[in-house]
């Protein structure tokens, strides 16, 4: 991942200045990576092992979701909302 694009989603989705690691941060990140993978597959449909490692991220950001879900739902909302989920 570029450092650039590393940089401006984590500057859209952090909670304060110093912010990287937050849950919003990380679904944002993990989003960015599954859509890239996505359209890897497009080109390179028999690539098994990079297949999954695209189920190991779709599965740690569901459970990213629900924990996000659990704690804060309106912070939940509006996270699903501007990336456009579900």
């Amino acid at each position: 991942m570029a450092e650039v694009t590393k940089n401006s989603i984590i500057e859209k989705n952090r909670k304060h200045a110093n912010d990287t690691g937050s849950a919003e941060v990380q679904i944002a990140l993990l989003t960015d990576h599954i859509n890239r993978l996505t359209e890897h597959f497009d080109s390179h449909k028999k690539d098994y092992s990079s297949k999954r490692g695209l189920l190991k991220s779709v599965n740690k950001r569901r459970r990213f979701l629900e924990y996000l879900k659990h704690n804060d739902e309106e912070q939940y909302k509006a996270l699903v909302g501007r990336l456009n989920l579900r």
